[in-house]
């Protein structure tokens, strides 16, 4: 039995459909692969923002930019500059620490720098 998920659409196929085709396609999963730091970058802004008790809008005056740049992070679609990564990290009273791993992934060396 056809579940609504995978029922066939008057416009083709179900999303459940679709995204399984989605999933065996190489460069649907490596686009997915290079988007994920950003997703995740995505889920915190929003997660703290939140928090805060903060609009995209109110966010935007805090770091001095545009509603459409924060909602633009906010996608998990976009890359954000160190600079607004650290103007957001002042707006929200955190500290921005970005850095670069090496070695084995089980035991890396990292080495940070705190900005704030």
């Amino acid at each position: 039995m056809k579940t609504t998920a995978d029922a066939q659409t008057p416009i083709g196929n179900s999303h459940a459909q679709a995204r399984k085709r989605r999933a065996r396609s190489p460069a649907y999963r490596a686009e997915r692969a290079r988007l994920a730091p950003y997703e995740a970058l995505a889920r915190n802004l929003i997660g703290y923002r939140i928090e805060h008790g903060l609009t995209q809008a109110q966010l935007a005056k805090r770091v001095g930019t545009s509603h459409s740049a924060i909602s633009r992070i906010e996608s998990g679609h976009h890359a954000a500059s160190p600079e607004t990564l650290r103007k957001l990290a002042t707006a929200l009273d955190m500290r921005l620490v970005i850095g670069f791993e090496r070695g084995p992934k089980k035991a890396p060396k990292r080495d940070l720098v705190v900005f704030g």
